[in-house]
């Protein structure tokens, strides 16, 4: 399959009083027709700041470089009126709360239509017409009832969905969904994730699943990239990474997730907190958690490197990593 999005040392910073943060470094991935890539880590570990940048709505102190190849087109600096032809017709975003997304004072067929009379040059009636057969596509029951709704009168699960039928009705070739299941429960969930497969599977669509939920990734993503204090540390295969993980970080995140066929008394967090971006320590900035650290781990970043055909990772331990030996 051809890649849809190609992504080259990426690279995020604020402007901040009297001094500047980098948000996000040298980040590199690749995105095919099709596939799911799920980008996973801790709060502040630069998954979402990666994709707005992508998406060209960074806050006004926020600067990306590098490239972000959509088809021949480098996304990264592009003018906002020029990027606008592209977000939601050939790349389009979630954002992680529906009920904030959604205007509140407008019907969902008005704000739906809207994408395709812009994109599509639609007519209203036309328009229409797609809204409510999308909003059946994802899922909605009586959808020419909640197309003539406001979002307030919906469900958070249903807001949700309204979402995603509207960032799918350009059919776009790249969606990122930013933490789409945070508040939902558990069932709402599961549907969603569902859809998602389901359409990508129907659309051909190129998903970006970014997640702190390692639950969510499983069954669902082909492929994992780990990001810790604002780079990836690991990223391969998920199924590879989730039986055979080879980066410290993503062991504790796996072995801090709750699982229902292990009936532990408690959950096993990974000591610490996540470092602050304005003082990463140096070296390996995950030294300061890690049980696995040793003399080089405090001097040297290590850069992400291939360990296999299929996964790299950025790690100087080298061993067999046992959960038994984290304390």
């Amino acid at each position: 399959m051809a890649d849809v999005l190609v992504v080259d040392d990426l690279d995020v910073t604020f402007a901040l009083h009297n001094s500047e943060v980098k948000a996000v470094s040298d980040l590199d991935f690749t995105l095919a027709e099709g596939e799911t890539l799920a980008v996973v880590g801790e709060s502040g570990s630069g998954k979402s700041q990666a994709f707005l940048s992508i998406m060209g709505l960074l806050a006004r102190n926020g600067k990306a470089s590098g490239r972000a190849m959509l088809g021949d087109v480098n996304l990264i600096g592009m003018a906002p009126d020029r990027l606008d032809s592209y977000r939601g017709k050939d790349i389009a975003m979630i954002f992680q709360d529906p009920m904030t997304s959604l205007n509140p004072t407008l019907k969902v067929k008005t704000q739906l239509a809207e994408v395709l009379v812009r994109h599509q040059g639609y007519t209203a009636e036309k328009a229409n017409r797609a809204v409510i057969e999308m909003l059946e596509r994802v899922g909605i029951p009586e959808p020419v009832k909640r197309a003539n709704a406001y979002p307030h009168e919906l469900s958070g699960g249903m807001r949700q969905r309204v979402m995603i039928a509207m960032a799918l009705l350009c059919k776009p070739k790249v969606l990122i969904a930013d933490e789409p299941t945070t508040a939902l429960d558990v069932t709402v969930q599961a549907q969603m994730l569902d859809l998602f497969k389901n359409l990508t599977h129907d659309f051909g669509t190129a998903l970006v699943l970014i997640t702190h939920d390692l639950g969510v990734v499983a069954g669902v993503a082909d492929r994992m990239m780990v990001m810790y204090g604002g780079r990836c540390i690991e990223k391969g295969p998920t199924d590879t990474l989730f039986y055979d993980p080879r980066h410290p970080y993503t062991l504790g995140l796996l072995h801090s997730t709750p699982h229902v066929a292990k009936r532990a008394k408690r959950l096993d967090p990974i000591q610490g907190l996540p470092p602050s971006l304005e003082h990463l320590p140096k070296g390996c900035a995950f030294h300061p958690r890690c049980a696995f650290r040793f003399e080089r781990c405090f001097e040297e970043r290590p850069p992400l490197l291939p360990v296999e055909d299929v996964r790299e990772k950025a790690c100087w331990y080298q061993g067999e990593l046992k959960y038994e030996e984290v304390a």
